[in-house]
């Protein structure tokens, strides 16, 4: 897209902003379709294959296909011990639990042979963290993979998944900031990992949390924490980031943007219905900005679309600004004493792989793993490489016996390039 079309497509959103703040219900419908159209135009090639597709695809059948996988795709699936956590204003948490099978000597499972060897685990929990518009169940395959071997614990950030809508936002109209979500984590942590040692895996706005976690509770990281993961996350600076556009496309989205969210959700309900209205547009999108191959499994696709799609417009709204304020670049030297493993998609475009370069710089001892052909969601587009290093981690924290083996597990971990 040229720059001249992105100063154009920047004129529709404003068109749309500026038609919002009318409040007319014809209004909110021009602006939803028009904002609509405007963010897809800036999707930097994802709306005209979109466009393609619909030509050789029929809508019905489109539709037919997104029913079928959404009933054949098993992931998403995996269920723990369900618990609740509540944060301080009042905002329920919920979170579930794996716990560890018990060791049976000689008779270890087979998933647990693959990981680990033969000898059994320490007594650790890992805590798993997800990004913005997702929910627990994006870290699927790595909790499939860990199922029975190490306790672990999933867990649903304010506004997202099944946790409740935050309490200060929709109360008290208070912005979200990423401390809050770190004072959540810590709820979390006192309700379902009350004792022992803790390994804490954040992607994206999750490894934000966790780093908001340590920036306000150093002790903690200290005193308990022995490993940690910081996934396709950054530690600051994210209003440089460019989403892949060229420059006037970002300068249009960092400049109307932000209005048109907010005023998209203050009227939610018929935004909803243009979402759904424009559902094929919407997961070109997804697609472009969640994964960079090709060869994808659809029902992996569609699974992740059906996480973005159920966070409300709202939420989105609420949550876009903290990104912008987020800076805890000094919170990192809380973890320069453990095992850190810090992986990033090469190609992605929400979190590029600088910023996770960034963290390894300040963080000297770290492991940095770079995945050449793998996106945003990195975790589920290139599952086993996620795995294995988290596996590796593991073992390095101390979690698992020293010389315990994760070779062999994945078919695809030679694609990393650990730094």
């Amino acid at each position: 897209m040229s720059e001249s079309s992105a100063e154009a497509v920047a004129d529709v959103v404003a068109s749309a902003a500026a038609a919002s703040a009318a409040g007319t219900a014809g209004s909110w419908r021009r602006a939803t379709g028009i904002a609509g159209a405007a963010i897809g135009v800036l999707a930097a090639g994802a709306a005209a294959g979109v466009a393609i597709e619909r030509m050789t695809v029929g809508r019905g059948m489109r539709r037919k296909a997104r029913l079928a996988l959404d009933s054949a795709g098993p992931y998403g699936t995996l269920r723990g011990t369900p618990g609740k956590a509540y944060a301080d204003d009042g905002t329920e948490l919920y979170y579930e639990v794996d716990e560890a099978e018990p060791d049976r000597g000689p008779n270890v499972s087979p998933r647990r042979r693959r990981l680990f060897g033969r000898k059994a685990p320490a007594p650790v929990t890992v805590v798993f963290c997800h990004g913005y518009c997702l929910s627990q169940d994006s870290w699927h395959f790595q909790r499939a993979a860990l199922r029975g071997v190490v306790r672990t614990v999933h867990w649903d950030q304010r506004s997202h998944g099944r946790s409740g809508r935050g309490v200060a936002q929709t109360r008290d109209r208070v912005p979200v900031t990423i401390d809050q979500l770190g004072r959540d984590l810590k709820a979390v942590l006192d309700a379902a990992v009350p004792d022992g040692p803790v390994v804490l895996v954040g992607h994206s706005m999750g490894g934000m949390t966790v780093m908001a976690l340590a920036a306000q509770y150093p002790e903690l990281i200290r005193d308990r924490v022995v490993a940690t993961a910081l996934v396709g996350t950054s530690s600051g600076r994210l209003g440089e980031v460019n989403f892949g556009l060229p420059v006037a496309g970002v300068n249009a989205v960092r400049r109307i943007l932000p209005g048109v969210l907010k005023a998209l959700g203050q009227q939610a309900e018929l935004v909803e219905k243009g979402r759904r209205a424009t559902a094929d547009l919407f997961a070109g999108i997804i697609k472009r900005y969640s994964f960079a191959g090709r060869d994808i499994d659809p029902a992996v696709e569609r699974f992740a679309e059906r996480m973005i799609e159920s966070t409300p417009i709202d939420v989105v709204a609420e949550f876009y600004p903290a990104f912008t304020d987020h800076d805890k670049t000094e919170a990192l030297a809380c973890f320069q004493d453990m095992p850190v493993l810090v992986l990033a998609g090469v190609q992605d475009l929400v979190t590029p792989s600088e910023h996770s370069e960034a963290i390894a710089d300040l963080l000297p001892d770290a492991e940095l793993v770079l995945v050449p052909d793998a996106g945003h969601l990195v975790m589920l587009e290139h599952p086993e490489v996620v795995t294995d290093r988290l596996a590796d981690l593991l073992t390095r924290a101390g979690a698992v016996p020293a010389g315990a083996t994760v070779s062999g597990y994945g078919s695809t971990s030679s694609t990393a390039q650990p730094r």
